[in-house]
C-alpha cells in the first residue's frame, strides 16, 4: 500500500519528465541552463556524422534527404508494384498524386503533347519536393531536406535548363531572339527592354525558384522550433502560472504544424507549376 502511494505521488513528476524528453526530441534547442534560447539560423548548418572534410561529408540534413529519397522509392515502388485494372486503396492513392501532376499542372498548361513529354520531370520535382518538405514536420527528423539552398538550387537548376531546351527544340532559330527582342516593340526601346528581359526571363526566374521554396522551409522550421521551444521553457523552466502561456505557446506550435504540412505540399505544387509556365513560355508559338 505504501509502495503504491508512494508510485501515485511521483506519477506527476514522471509524467513530467517524459513530456519533457518528448519535447527534447522535437525540439533541437535545449533550456538546460536556465534561460531560453530560440531558433538559430545555425540549425541549418549541422556537424558533420560521416565523412567529416570530404567531398562526401554527411551531415543531418543529408540524413534526412536520404530518409526522404528511400520513403519516396518505397511508396512508389509498393504502390505500382501490383498494378491492376481495379486498384486497391493505396494504389488508387498513388494514382490520385500522380494525376495531380498529370491533370492540374502538364495536361492543363502544356497540353496533351507537350504535358506528356515533360511529365516525367514535373513529377519528380513535384514528388521529391514534397517528400522533402514533409520531412520538416516528422517527429525525430524535424527539418526540412530543402530548407537548405543545395536541393531547391539543384532543382532550379534543372528547371532552367528543361526551360532553354523546350524552347531551343521549339525554335532553334528564333527562341533567345524572341525573348529578348519581343515582336511589336520599336527599335529604340529596345535598349530598355531587352536588359529587362534578359534579368527577368534567363536570370530573375531561377533565383525565385530556388528562394521561394528554400525561405518557406527556413520560417517554417524556425516557427515550430519557436513555439515548441517556448512551451518547453514555460512549462519545464518556469512551471507555475507560466505553464498557462506555455499551454497557448503548444496549441500555436501544433496548429502551425498543420499549417506547415499545407504549405509543404503548396511549395511542391507552386515549384513544379511555375516549372510548367515557363516551359509553355517556351514553346509558345511565337517562338
Amino acid at each position: 500500500m505504501f509502495v503504491v502511494a508512494r508510485a501515485e505521488l511521483h506519477a506527476p513528476k514522471q509524467e513530467k519528465a517524459l513530456l519533457a524528453h518528448a519535447l527534447n526530441l522535437l525540439v533541437p534547442t535545449a533550456t538546460e541552463d536556465g534561460e531560453f534560447h530560440g531558433p538559430s539560423i545555425d540549425e541549418f548548418f549541422p556537424g558533420a556524422l560521416l565523412f567529416e572534410g570530404t567531398a562526401f561529408e554527411i551531415n543531418r540534413i543529408m540524413l534526412v534527404r536520404f530518409v526522404a529519397v528511400i520513403a519516396l522509392f518505397l511508396v512508389f515502388w509498393l504502390g505500382t508494384r501490383n498494378m491492376r485494372v481495379v486498384p486497391g486503396r493505396f494504389q488508387s492513392l498513388v494514382e490520385m498524386g500522380l494525376d495531380v501532376v498529370r491533370v492540374n499542372i502538364a495536361d492543363d498548361l502544356l497540353g496533351k503533347k507537350d504535358g506528356k513529354r515533360f511529365l516525367p520531370i514535373l513529377t519528380t520535382m513535384f514528388f521529391m519536393i514534397l517528400f522533402m518538405n514533409l520531412t520538416g514536420v516528422i517527429p525525430f527528423l524535424n527539418i526540412a531536406g530543402t530548407s537548405v539552398i543545395g536541393v531547391p538550387l539543384v532543382l532550379a537548376i534543372v528547371a532552367y535548363i528543361t526551360f532553354i531546351y523546350a524552347g531551343v527544340k521549339k525554335s532553334p532559330k528564333n527562341f533567345f531572339k524572341n525573348s529578348l527582342f519581343p515582336s511589336g516593340v520599336p527599335w529604340p526601346v529596345y535598349i530598355i527592354v531587352t536588359p529587362i528581359e534578359l534579368i527577368s526571363t534567363f536570370v530573375i526566374r531561377p533565383i525565385t525558384l530556388t528562394l521561394r521554396l528554400m525561405m518557406n522551409m527556413i520560417v517554417g522550421h524556425l516557427l515550430l522550433v519557436l513555439f515548441f521551444a517556448a512551451t518547453q521553457f514555460f512549462v519545464f523552466q518556469l512551471s507555475g502560472w507560466w505553464t498557462i502561456v506555455g499551454a497557448g505557446t503548444l496549441a500555436f506550435g501544433l496548429a502551425f504544424t498543420l499549417f506547415e504540412v499545407l504549405v509543404a505540399v503548396l511549395q511542391a505544387y507552386v515549384f513544379a507549376l511555375l516549372t510548367a509556365v515557363y516551359i509553355q513560355l517556351a514553346v509558345a508559338e511565337e517562338h
